[in-house]
């Protein structure tokens, strides 16, 4: 009996180390503990190198936590720890939060019609047609309004028609998210920001605040609170002992593929890891992960301009990033995050060993590219045809593949997908017509 006493409170104290494992930082002040980035066998001149790749980038902030602690910090410019910045399309993953508690409370269910909260009418949509889309069509992005509109951000009704069956199509259309900011507030009778601050800011420590931007609501904050975010996710809803949504099953939905049509996307999340993937804009599906540096199990939250937040379960990690548009030219939020994973996977002062990894990667060269382009470390007995679309999903080349380079000097400029077959895999490289 003694014995079955001591392992069991050596489980529970057990459990009770690893669940203290996840630092959370106070509430209220600016402490917050640390990690020498010497203790995960990163080189300080390698982390310079990243500082300045984000600085060029047009970085404001960046903030990489490991189990809770803060490991990097930096501010660019004039920009401090206290500086406010927009979250953009980030944001969209507060929402995805507050919808789950908001369903746990019982104010809504996301099983129910919109019309159920935002009333009939909301669309140009017959009625029939508008109890069709549920509250969980507007959390996947699959409500199958119309998306070729004058302005995607419009939440009027005359913005809003029937293109699809709902759950039919994927579509990064953000009116139908916006409205899900009405369904919130209709369903719990209070205002955005009070059901912000009482459910989520006031448990984590949250600061910040919604700003009303055209139809759109954006998130406000510093880098810090977007880091607090990340925590939270990182622990699944629950802030050193409080719970913050208690739906196990919601957050699982949320941070896992919520269709078949875009694995890569769950409540408002972006996931890593699934074998294709879809971008806004076209209809296009891509083969292979989305962040192919990033680690399988990344979840991220992504706005317009590279503002981002990725929480890496595996590794414990938390990696922030605020800033404007990274470069000059085409800008896609996957693409530029994937960069910062780059950069991130250098920072060990090990040297790459020789490896499967140390053979020619399979590249297109130069890209950006103005007339010709080139398939390289590929054999192209081994290739089959290439074919080549526009961001739009538009075919533009669908030819059996010589070795030659090819020629891309009457396409527009703009970003393009290269989709080549080797030994029967599928493969899909991005390149930019200058």
């Amino acid at each position: 009996m003694k014995q079955f006493l001591f392992l069991l409170s050596l489980l529970f104290s057990t459990a009770f180390c690893q669940a203290q494992s996840l630092y959370f930082p106070p509430l209220a002040g600016n402490t917050w503990e640390t990690t020498n980035p010497s203790s995960l066998g990163w080189c300080p001149d390698k982390i310079d190198s990243m500082y300045t790749f984000l600085e060029e980038s047009n970085s404001k902030g960046f903030i990489v936590l490991k189990n809770g602690k803060i490991v990097l910090e930096k501010y660019f410019g004039t920009f401090t720890q206290d500086s406010l910045w927009y979250w953009a399309s980030a944001g969209k993953t507060i929402t995805a939060l507050l919808t789950g508690i908001a369903q746990e409370e019982g104010d809504l269910s996301i099983q129910n019609p919109s019309s159920d909260y935002l009333g009939s009418g909301w669309s140009s949509l017959s009625t029939a047609q508008e109890d069709a889309i549920t509250v969980r069509h507007h959390l996947t992005m699959t409500t199958g309004l119309d998306d070729d509109v004058a302005n995607l951000d419009c939440t009027l009704p005359a913005c809003l028609s029937y293109l699809a069956p709902p759950g039919t199509r994927w579509s990064y259309h953000n009116a139908p998210y916006t409205l899900l900011d009405s369904i919130i507030r209709n369903a719990t009778g209070q205002p955005l920001n009070g059901y912000t601050n009482s459910r989520l800011k006031q448990k984590t420590g949250m600061t910040g605040l919604w700003v009303k931007s055209g139809y759109n609501n954006v998130y406000l904050s510093n880098a810090r609170s977007m880091a607090r975010f990340g925590i939270l996710i990182q622990n699944k809803a629950v802030w050193n002992g409080q719970t913050v949504l208690g739906d196990t099953v919601y957050f699982n939905e949320m941070t896992t593929s919520s269709q078949n049509l875009n694995l890569a996307y769950g409540y408002l999340w972006w996931l890593n890891g699934s074998n294709t993937y879809m971008l806004p804009g076209p209809q296009l599906v891509l083969n292979g992960s989305a962040m192919p540096d990033a680690p399988a199990d990344m979840i991220a939250a992504m706005g317009k301009n590279g503002q981002i937040i990725n929480i890496v379960p595996s590794t414990g990690m938390v990696v922030v990033r605020i800033g404007n548009l990274p470069t000059a030219g085409v800008f896609v939020p996957n693409f530029y995050n994937n960069d910062i994973w780059e950069h991130i996977n250098a920072l060990s002062c090990n040297g790459a060993s020789i490896s499967e990894n140390d053979l020619p990667s399979i590249h297109l060269y130069p890209n950006p590219v103005q007339d010709f382009i080139q398939l390289g470390g590929v054999n192209p007995l081994n290739v089959g045809k290439v074919k080549i679309c526009n961001s739009l999903g538009q075919c533009v080349y669908n030819q059996t593949y010589t070795g030659e380079m090819l020629d891309i000097s009457r396409f527009s400029k703009g970003l393009y997908y290269l989709t080549y077959t080797q030994n029967q895999v599928q493969q899909t490289l991005r390149f930019v017509k200058e």
